[in-house]
C-alpha cells in the first residue's frame, strides 16, 4: 500500500480523498465551480502516478496536483498555489496577527524558535483533532499547556496545572508556615494558588505561648501574600486567592484589608458567604460570628446586625473593587461529589472559577463557541450543535492526555496523589458575546437564555458520555462512588437517560469536567471575548509613539465589530445594531441571568467580573449580590468604573514610619526590579490600559495579565 511521509516525517497511508478535497475546496473559489469528476480523477490517478514508490513525499503529491490542475484549469491551479502558499505561511509563522496578538504568542507561548507547526505539534502532540481544532480557533489549552509542554524533557520545571488549592490553614504554627513553604514551591513551577483562612483562630484568642493572645487570621495574609509577591518577579507575578467565612469573627478586619493601602498586595480577596447570613440580611435580623478554638476549647462569640455587615462587603467591593463573593452553599450542593460525604472542597482558585478540594489541580482548555456560526452576520446564521459536541468530546480526551502527563509535574506529591485520586479537568468555552454578535442575538435576552440552555445541554452531556466511555476503557477515577454520583442533584438535573445508563455501568473518568475560565490571554489571541463576558468595548483608543518621536492616537475597534462592520459594509460605530450591547449599557441582572444560565450545567464555576458605571450605587452592589445568590451563582465580583482603588498609587514609604512588614514589602519588589508603585488600572508591563473581565484584567495595549499563569 502507497504511504505518505509528512512534513514532521511522519509515515502515513495514502488518502486519494484528501486530494479530491483539496481540489474541490481551491474549484470553489473560482467562477466555474466545482466539477466533481475532474476532482475525483485527479486523486485517483495520483495513486497511479506514485504506484512505483512504497513511500511519497506529501510535497510530491502536492506538485502532481499543481501540474494537472495547469493542464485542466489554469484558474484552479493559481488558486490551489494560492492556498499552498498560504498553508506554509501558516505552517511557519501562525496566524495572520495583530501586533498584540503577535506579542502574545511570541512572548508568552513559542517555544525558542519553533515554527508554528511546530507550536502545534508540541501543544497537540498526536492528537489530529485537537491540532486541527487549534490551527481553525476552534479550541485553544489554557496556558500553562501552552508554555510547558513537552518542555520536561528538556530538564524544565514547569506544571501544565493552571491552579491549585492549597488545604484549610490550620490552626497552628507548623501549618501556617508549612502553607508558606507549599504556596513557595507551586509558584515556583508556574501554578497560581487559593487559600482558606477560617480555621485560624481570630485575634486576641487566647494562645499557649509567649504572645499569650493572637494577632488573628487576617495578620497572617500578609505573609501570604509577600510569599507571593517574592515568587513571583519580574513581570509575573504569582496568583493568590484569599478567603474568610462570613460568620468567623474577624471578617470584618478582612473585608476591610484592602482599604490599607500597602497591605496583601500581592493577592485577591474574597468572603464565603452562607444561605444562613442572606436570609438574615434580607429579614434585618442579628448573625453571629463564631469560632472554637479546638485546642483549648475558648468559644469567641460577636453578634453583628446582618445588614451592616453585607452593607460593609458591598461598600468595600464598590469602592475598592474587593472582596469578592463566593456562594458556599451553592459551591457546595452543585457538582458530581456532592453526595459524596468523603469530599470536601477547600477553597477557589485565584480567578475563581475552579472550586477544589485540598491539594487539587485544575488543568484547563477552551472552546471558541464563535467559530461553530454558520453564515455569521447573515439571517441564515446558525449554531452547528453536532459538530460543538464533537469539539467537547475531543476537548475531553485533550484534558485527560494533559493529565495524565502532567501527572508527575505537580510541585508538590500530595498534589499528585489527588489528581490520580480524583482526576479534575477543566473544560470550559469562550467566544460567547462574539457568538451572539455573529447570530444577530443580544446578549442577555430571552432568545440568548434559550441558546445557552441548548449549547450548554449538549455540552454537560457530551462531557459526561465522554468521561464514562473513558471509565469503561481505563477504569473510573479511584475515589470514585457510584451511588454517591448518581444521587447529585447536578447530574440528575442535567444528564440525559442514555448518559445516566453510561455512568451507571462505567462511571466516570473524571470527577470535575466543565469551567468557565477567564480566557484573557488565549482570547486575545485567537481575536474572540473572554469567557461569558460581554464586549468590554466597541473600541478603544491606542497611543502610538510616531516616527518624529510624537504620540498619536488611533481607534482600536474590538475584533468582532471590526468584522460586523465589514460584513456590513460600515464606517462608524453610530451605525450599529441594537443588539452589540457592551459593559457599560447592559443591565447588571441581564448579566446575571446569563452566567446563571451557564452555571445550571458547569459543575466546578465561572469567573466573573461585572463591570459597573461609576454612579452604580453601594445599594445597588447590594442587589446584584442578592441577585446573583438568588439565581444559583458560584461566585462574583463587580468593578465600578473609576472607583476608588483606579486612584490608588503606591509609593515608597518614609524610613522613619516603616515597620518590618514594609521593609520585607520594599525588598520583595526591589528584588523584582519595582519601587512598590502600582495603579491597579495601568499596565505594569506597558503603561496601557487595564480592562476587567472575567474574574481578571488584562492590557489592552501588550496583553499582560496578573491572571495569566
Amino acid at each position: 500500500m502507497l504511504r505518505v511521509e509528512k512534513r514532521n516525517g511522519k509515515i502515513v497511508d495514502f488518502e486519494a480523498e484528501k486530494i479530491i478535497t483539496a481540489v474541490k475546496k481551491a474549484m470553489n473559489e473560482t467562477e466555474d465551480g466545482v466539477d466533481e469528476a475532474l476532482a475525483k480523477s485527479i486523486g485517483e490517478e495520483a495513486i497511479e502516478a506514485f504506484s512505483g514508490k512504497d513511500v511519497v513525499n506529501i510535497e510530491e503529491i502536492q506538485d502532481y496536483v499543481e501540474l494537472q490542475l495547469m493542464k485542466s484549469r489554469p484558474e484552479v491551479a493559481r488558486k490551489y498555489i494560492v492556498y499552498r502558499q498560504e498553508r506554509a505561511i501558516l505552517r511557519e509563522q501562525g496566524w495572520s496577527m495583530t501586533d498584540l496578538q503577535r506579542d502574545i504568542y511570541e512572548k508568552k507561548y513559542r517555544y525558542d524558535a519553533e515554527t508554528f507547526d511546530e507550536f502545534l505539534d508540541r501543544v497537540a502532540v498526536e492528537n489530529g483533532p485537537v491540532k486541527k481544532a487549534i490551527k481553525d480557533k476552534k479550541f485553544m489549552p489554557a496556558g500553562r499547556i501552552l508554555v510547558g509542554r513537552g518542555l520536561d524533557k528538556l530538564g524544565r520545571k514547569i506544571t501544565l496545572s493552571n491552579c491549585y488549592v492549597m488545604p484549610k490553614v490550620e490552626d497552628n504554627i507548623e501549618s501556617i508556615f508549612d502553607t508558606a513553604k507549599y504556596l513557595a514551591r507551586t509558584y515556583s513551577y508556574g501554578g497560581g494558588v487559593g487559600l482558606t483562612l477560617s480555621n485560624l483562630r481570630p485575634k486576641d484568642a487566647k494562645v499557649n505561648n509567649a504572645a499569650n493572645t493572637t494577632t488573628g487570621a487576617v495578620s497572617f495574609m500578609d505573609l501570604y501574600s509577600l510569599v507571593t509577591g517574592l515568587i513571583g518577579m519580574r513581570g509575573r507575578r504569582g496568583a493568590l486567592m484569599l478567603n474568610l467565612d462570613c460568620d468567623h469573627p474577624d471578617i470584618e478586619e478582612f473585608i476591610n484589608v484592602k482599604n490599607i493601602q500597602d497591605k496583601v498586595t500581592f493577592a485577591n480577596i474574597s468572603v464565603n458567604v452562607t444561605d444562613e447570613f442572606l436570609q438574615a440580611v434580607r429579614e434585618d435580623r442579628d448573625f453571629e460570628l463564631y469560632f472554637k478554638v479546638e485546642s483549648s476549647g475558648e468559644e469567641i462569640r460577636k453578634v453583628v446586625r446582618a445588614k451592616d455587615l453585607f452593607n460593609k462587603l458591598a461598600h468595600n467591593n464598590w469602592n475598592m473593587a474587593e472582596p469578592g463573593i463566593l456562594y458556599k452553599d451553592r459551591i457546595d450542593s452543585w457538582h458530581l461529589m456532592s453526595e459524596d460525604k468523603s469530599f470536601e472542597f477547600a477553597g477557589v482558585n485565584p480567578c475563581a472559577e475552579e472550586t477544589l478540594p485540598a491539594f487539587g489541580s485544575c488543568n484547563l482548555s477552551s472552546i471558541n463557541l464563535s467559530r461553530f456560526v454558520k453564515h455569521p452576520f447573515t439571517k441564515y446564521a446558525r449554531f452547528e450543535f453536532e459538530k460543538f459536541g464533537e469539539m467537547v468530546r475531543n476537548g475531553v480526551i485533550y484534558l485527560n492526555e494533559i493529565l495524565d502527563e502532567n501527572m508527575n509535574l505537580h510541585p508538590l506529591e500530595q498534589q499528585r496523589e489527588m489528581s490520580r485520586d480524583l482526576r479534575q479537568i477543566g473544560l470550559g468555552i469562550m467566544g460567547l458575546a462574539d457568538m451572539f454578535i455573529k447570530m444577530g442575538v443580544r446578549y442577555g435576552s430571552s432568545e440568548s437564555l434559550s441558546l445557552i440552555h441548548q449549547i450548554g445541554r449538549i455540552m454537560i452531556n457530551e462531557a459526561l458520555r465522554q468521561s464514562a466511555l473513558m471509565a469503561e476503557a481505563d477504569g473510573p477515577f479511584p475515589r470514585f462512588n457510584k451511588e454517591a454520583v448518581l444521587k447529585s442533584p447536578f447530574l440528575q438535573e442535567n444528564a440525559d437517560e442514555d448518559v445516566l445508563e453510561l455512568i451507571e455501568e462505567h462511571g466516570l473518568r473524571n470527577s470535575q469536567l466543565l469551567t468557565i475560565p477567564p480566557t484573557g490571554s488565549i482570547a486575545t489571541l485567537v481575536g474572540c471575548s473572554n469567557g461569558v463576558e460581554p464586549i468590554f468595548q466597541v473600541a478603544y483608543t491606542r497611543k502610538s509613539e510616531s516616527l518624529h518621536h510624537e504620540d498619536t492616537y488611533y481607534k482600536v475597534f474590538t475584533p468582532i465589530v471590526k468584522e460586523y462592520m465589514n460584513a456590513n459594509n460600515l464606517s462608524y460605530e453610530d451605525d450599529l445594531p441594537d443588539h452589540i450591547v457592551t459593559t457599560s449599557n447592559l443591565d447588571y441582572k441581564e448579566r446575571i441571568e446569563v452566567q446563571a444560565t451557564w452555571q445550571q450545567y458547569i459543575d466546578a464555576s465561572i469567573s466573573s467580573t461585572v463591570n459597573v458605571p461609576n454612579e452604580f450605587t453601594v445599594e445597588q452592589v447590594e442587589d446584584l449580590y442578592l441577585f446573583a445568590g438568588e439565581r444559583g451563582l458560584k461566585g462574583i465580583t463587580i468593578y465600578r468604573d473609576g472607583c476608588a482603588r483606579s486612584g490608588i498609587l503606591i509609593t515608597d514609604h518614609k524610613k522613619d514610619k516603616k515597620n518590618r512588614i514594609e521593609e520585607l514589602q520594599e525588598e520583595i519588589n526591589l528584588l523584582a526590579g519595582e519601587q512598590i508603585k502600582e495603579d491597579p488600572d495601568t499596565c505594569p508591563m506597558c503603561g496601557g490600559k487595564l480592562n476587567r473581565s472575567g474574574g481578571c484584567s488584562e492590557c489592552q495595549d501588550c496583553g499582560y495579565s496578573p491572571c495569566s499563569i
